[in-house]
């Protein structure tokens, strides 16, 4: 704690601490991974919906424009007419009258029973396709609080190794906090022999001309770019207008 203790604030970002709510930057990384791979499944979907609803269309369509009915109507009527009072008239009458027939027929017809009878899916059925997906996606974003838990229960039952592990990680802070230290050296070297901008110069100029506009003019820090606050502490030396947060300093 005395050496490590309080992170700065560009460590800070590498790491997850367990008891923040917020979604921390190394967990957005892996969530947004994981909804990446829900996009194929989402256009999967859109496109099974979409083709869905072009049959449908297309269906009722062709239900709407292609009924026909046919309506048919026929009458026969046949009369045999035998004159005369011999006897082969009257047998000609007894045997060729019975052919007399009057026959009426009146038929109506469609192609109903061939027509497609398409049913649209509801918007319910669309939300229960589309649920489980929804799910996916929450459980996604949810997963991050579980997985905090892997540490403590790999601490629990391998303390051994979680010392390890510990060690480990507070010799790498110590050689990155060296080697980062050095980089902002050399980040704040090669800043200081650039000339000042325009824009700097006019707001170094307006705070020392009226000083009351320093809380509305405030600088960031040199390293960190964290805005001023009143524990900033100014570069001793007077040529370099310098001001760095408490924890760089």
């Amino acid at each position: 704690k005395q050496t490590l203790l309080p992170l700065p604030r560009e460590e800070t970002s590498s790491f997850i601490f367990p008891c923040k709510l917020a979604l921390q930057r190394p967990e957005l990384q892996h969530m947004v991974m994981e909804l990446l791979r829900c996009i194929p499944l989402l256009l999967f979907l859109l496109f099974v919906c979409g083709l869905d609803h072009f049959i449908f269309s297309v269906l009722s369509i062709i239900q709407h424009h292609s009924f026909i009915e046919y309506s048919y109507q026929s009458s026969h009527h046949l009369s045999v007419n035998v004159m005369g009072t011999s006897l082969m008239a009257e047998l000609l009458q007894s045997t060729i009258g019975a052919l007399n027939t009057s026959f009426n027929s009146e038929v109506e017809t469609s192609n109903l029973a061939c027509l497609p009878q398409p049913t649209g899916m509801t918007r319910q059925k669309y939300l229960n396709t589309f649920l489980p997906l929804g799910a996916l996606a929450l459980l996604c974003l949810a997963q991050v609080y579980p997985f905090r838990l892997r540490r403590a229960i790999a601490a629990f039952y391998f303390p051994k190794r979680e010392k390890t592990r510990v060690l480990f990680l507070y010799n790498k802070l110590l050689r990155q906090r060296k080697h980062f230290l050095y980089l902002q050296r050399g980040r704040v070297a090669r800043e200081a022999r650039q000339p000042p901008g325009l824009g700097t110069l006019l707001r170094q100029w307006c705070r020392r001309r009226w000083p009351w506009l320093r809380r509305y003019l405030r600088q960031s820090c040199t390293l960190c770019r964290r805005p001023e606050t009143p524990q900033h502490q100014p570069c001793p030396n007077p040529d370099c207008n310098a001001s760095y947060c408490e924890s760089c300093w």
